[in-house]
């Protein structure tokens, strides 16, 4: 059984790993498909420029994009006295800035934080989760949403958005150059460039859905350090296990959530689909309390 302590550290190592061979595997598919379809380095500036620009207005727009499209408002401490105070208090014992807190108006139970930086950062609590989480509950989320602001799990993924993204437009040109008269080379450059030749259009095809599943990976991982995270700064693991029993419970689903922003919640916010559980951002809640009981 692990503390709290080896909890953070194990789990940072997982992400490390994670984070270390994802950029590994990027690296060779994007090399393995340029050569494979004989594209030049200008494909490859193309497609890294295209990805940068997007991640780009992500990173200084995308908390208020964000806000937007979830309906968010700017919360007050006279309306929302729990969720303003419990955020400040947990806020000053991590020394990090206080964020901007918005709501949600929704029965659904959830909570998400965004921004770049501890000092751009926004917390967001839907008034169901508000309405029916104890104090203690409430410090439970709020301390996980700080560890991600803390953690930089934000500005990481918006990383893994960049690569990924990278990796999909220079997919999209090999093909698109193929099936405008594009030379791909042939395998007949010996054994070397041969199996190169076969590594990038097998790549090709597959590397995005690769890509896609070491994003989930890296998604699933930050949720578990932000878990065990959020304990180490609240001290109360019962706090966050019976706000995410509450949340697993909660029968309302969020009609302000998209696929674009899931991955920012506390918990999937389609919970009970089926087919958004099998390719959630999100691991199951049931491993988040096996792993957080551990550490009573």
């Amino acid at each position: 059984m692990l503390n709290v302590y080896e909890q953070v550290s194990r789990n940072k190592f997982k992400s490390t790993l994670i984070i270390i061979l994802f950029i590994i595997f990027i690296s060779v598919a994007a090399y393995a498909i340029a050569y494979a379809f004989n594209l030049g380095d200008g494909f490859l500036l193309l497609a890294v420029a295209f990805s940068l620009f997007s991640s780009f207005a992500s990173y200084f727009w995308g908390d208020k994009m964000v806000l937007a499209l979830n309906h968010a408002q700017p919360a007050t401490r006279e309306d929302f006295f729990d969720f303003y105070t419990v955020t400040e208090n947990l806020a000053m014992a991590d020394q990090l800035p206080l964020p901007k807190l918005y709501v949600i108006d929704t029965p659904a139970m959830n909570a998400f934080a965004t921004g770049r930086d501890p000092q751009h950062a926004v917390v967001v609590a839907t008034t169901g989760l508000l309405g029916k989480l104890n104090r203690t509950e409430l410090e439970g989320v709020i301390g996980h949403e700080l560890s991600h602001v803390k953690n930089y799990d934000i500005r990481l993924m918006m990383i893994v958005s960049l690569l990924i993204g990278t990796l999909s437009i220079l997919t999209n040109l090999a093909f698109r150059a193929q099936w405008f008269g594009g030379n791909r080379r042939n395998r007949e450059e010996g054994s070397g460039g041969g199996i190169l030749i076969l590594l990038g259009l097998i790549l090709a095809i597959f590397a995005p859905i690769i890509a896609q599943l070491i994003q989930l990976a890296i998604s699933r991982q930050r949720e578990y350090l932000a878990d065990a995270s959020g304990v180490k700064l609240t001290r109360q693991p019962q706090g966050l296990i019976n706000a995410l029993i509450k949340i697993s419970d909660d029968p309302n689903i969020m009609a302000q959530a998209s696929t674009a922003t899931a991955s920012l919640y506390i918990s999937n916010p389609f919970h009970g689909q089926k087919l958004a559980n099998l390719f959630s951002t999100h691991p199951p809640i049931e491993d988040r309390i096996r792993a957080l009981q551990a550490m009573l």
